[in-house]
């Protein structure tokens, strides 16, 4: 009950200063939709399905990812122009860690709800299945971009976040795999752990 305080603390804080003076307030609502989504979906679900306590962090964590992205706009998030100009680079890469966490999270995620449900067993194949799950959602998402960017035209610009880079999409899908894999490596044994004491 206290971690489950605290999560919702840090959330609606984090949620708060995001929204209290963004950018541009289109293109926070296009940022932070999944974010909003997400505690939907977790409320809606928390009867039938309750996640480990690592899944609920990450999915903290890819939330503030997502709620700081949409404050600045994935281009002009302060810090990562600050690393840009230490690194000699013209370009903010904040989207990078967006995309990266949009594996690193997911993979997690997909594998739980798939070894708990006894859709696939603990092993090589849940391992593999899950990462190629995170590589269709990043395609997926990378197809809403492009709806939305169609469907609104220069309003979308900053939820695109391109930067003039003309393999952004390809880079974000590849970061996505690489979060993904990071994810298996370093958090299946705790994760492991977790799911075992679940009865």
């Amino acid at each position: 009950m206290h971690n489950k305080i605290i999560w919702i603390v840090i959330y609606a804080a984090v949620l708060l200063w995001s929204v209290s003076d963004p950018k541009d307030m289109f293109t926070w609502w296009l940022e932070a939709i999944p974010a909003l989504l997400a505690v939907v979906l977790l409320l809606a679900t928390r009867n039938r399905f309750q996640f480990t306590s690592l899944a609920y962090w990450l999915i903290l964590a890819h939330c503030i990812v997502l709620f700081v992205g949409a404050r600045y706009t994935y281009a002009e998030v302060p810090l990562f122009d600050w690393l840009a100009q230490v690194m000699g680079s013209e370009r903010n890469n904040y989207d990078k860690v967006g995309h990266f966490a949009q594996g690193f999270v997911p993979v997690i995620l997909a594998r739980e709800i798939m070894l708990r449900n006894g859709v696939l067993k603990v092993g090589a194949w849940c391992q593999f299945l899950s990462v190629c799950f995170v590589l269709a959602f990043s395609a997926f998402y990378e197809l809403i971009e492009w709806w939305v960017a169609a469907a609104t035209g220069e309003d979308a610009e900053a939820f695109l976040g391109t930067q003039g880079y003309v393999w952004d999409t390809q880079s974000d899908m590849f970061l996505a795999l690489i979060g993904g894999i990071c994810g298996l490596l370093l958090l299946t044994r705790l994760h492991n752990r977790q799911m075992s004491r679940i009865k």
